[in-house]
């Protein structure tokens, strides 16, 4: 089991920057991969980005590419999304989630097995 809570979340400005974290427990945090997901209003949940569990690889949505970051301090047990130059569409309740290690990052949502309970990133235009 890992049990995951997001936090960082807040209001900004078009243009602005945001760092996301996230604090793990449970199972040894270095034998995860790690994802970002976000789901805005009436949207389905979709991918941001992803690491893999020594923090070597990383993949981001093309949306987010330029923009955001993905890294992870595995002696504090933490993830983080650093999102720079925001934009309106970004709002959404972002969640990270873990998986056991893979040879490939994965995208899809239904292959995460643990998942935060969310922040909220809203962005004003």
């Amino acid at each position: 089991q890992v049990q995951l809570v997001e936090s960082g979340g807040g209001l900004v400005q078009a243009g602005g920057s945001l760092r996301l974290s996230c604090a793990a427990s449970g199972r040894t945090f270095s034998n995860v991969d790690m994802g970002w997901f976000r789901q805005a209003p009436g949207k389905e949940r979709e991918f941001v980005a992803a690491i893999n569990w020594g923090g070597g690889r990383i993949y981001l949505a093309d949306s987010v590419k330029g923009r955001f970051t993905i890294s992870r301090d595995n002696a504090k047990n933490t993830v983080y999304l650093q999102m720079n130059n925001l934009k309106p569409e970004d709002t959404a309740v972002y969640y990270c989630a873990a998986r056991k290690p893979t040879a490939v990052l994965l995208t899809p949502t239904s292959r995460y097995d643990y998942w935060g309970q969310g922040t909220q990133v809203t962005v004003s235009s």
